[in-house]
């Protein structure tokens, strides 16, 4: 019997190895697989600037896009204002239309119908998330495009566009985290509200809404983060034209569709290919950013218990 015990006590202890050697395994390949991804984006995006002498300043704040020009032609040229102007906007104004609307269903679902809103609604929405992109480029190519065309004006491939698609496509991700976010709410903080005569929505407005600003500060910057590296969907309704718009009815191009339209057809090691390099360095830098946004507004938000 004491040996057997002993045998039980000895797989316990193997199987706990096992265990912690698998979980210290996947967490170094993490490690080493994040660290390698942002070294090697990191030496490639840099070599514009360290190899062919381009400075920061033109790189960010020019918009003349020249990269296959001779000296004599007036290139090369790789300014990429126009790109990052193009990400900046549609990204900013899809969180500005979808922002609202995802506080909205949230609050809805939650407080409002929370019984076949959770049942049904949440459900309905989070299936979203789950579309591919490009069925939501598909979609807004073949349906949008030619409505904007026909009832609003200029070629349909637009800014309006993109926003309007992006809208929907960052909407199930806010609306998610603040749903979990207003269910984590004690029920104390709806409970005094309307014990001190506040209308139901005045607890609302007042009182869970702050209490859940972390959730809806994570929401919106993660929405924001998904729209601004989103590539498929934009790409085929802003019609991806070299310049910086001057309405919504105008053509842009964003950072990830001109990665994706030129990586394929420049050659490696080219002053064009490390542009889009940097461009993807660019991105990574701005993704670290919502990062620390985001773990920033979990620390600093809410209410303090």
């Amino acid at each position: 019997m004491k040996n057997n015990f002993t045998k039980r006590l000895g797989n316990l202890a193997g199987n706990e190895l096992l265990g912690k050697s698998l979980a210290t395994g996947a967490a170094l390949i993490a490690i080493v697989s994040t660290v390698t991804i942002v070294v090697f984006i990191s030496i490639k995006g840099l070599s514009t600037f360290t190899v062919y002498g381009v400075s920061v300043k033109e790189f960010l704040f020019s918009a003349n896009w020249l990269p296959d020009r001779l000296p004599a032609e007036g290139g090369p040229q790789v300014g990429v204002l126009a790109f990052i102007f193009g990400s900046v906007i549609v990204s900013m104004l899809a969180v500005l239309l979808s922002g609202p609307l995802s506080i909205t269903c949230a609050v809805f679902i939650v407080e409002i119908a929370p019984f076949w809103g959770q049942r049904f609604l949440q459900p309905a929405i989070e299936l979203l998330a789950g579309i591919p992109s490009v069925v939501y480029g598909y979609i807004g190519l073949s349906v949008l495009v030619p409505f904007i065309r026909d009832n609003v004006g200029g070629l349909g491939f637009s800014v309006l566009a993109g926003f309007l698609v992006l809208s929907v496509m960052i909407l199930p991700t806010i609306v998610s985290i603040l749903t979990d976010s207003l269910k984590s709410l004690p029920r104390e903080y709806k409970e005094a509200a309307l014990a001190l005569g506040s209308t139901r929505w005045q607890a609302i407005r007042l009182v869970l809404i702050p209490a859940a600003r972390s959730g809806l500060v994570t929401g919106v910057v993660l929405g924001l983060a998904r729209a601004f590296g989103e590539a498929l969907a934009v790409q085929m309704v802003i019609g991806n034209t070299r310049k910086i718009p001057t309405s919504i009815l105008d053509p842009v191009i964003t950072l990830t569709s001109a990665i994706t339209m030129d990586m394929g057809n420049t050659p490696m090691g080219s002053l064009w290919n490390n542009t889009l390099w940097s461009m993807g360095l660019f991105l990574l830098i701005m993704s670290f950013f919502f990062i620390l946004v985001v773990r920033y507004g979990v620390r600093k938000g809410g209410i303090t218990r």
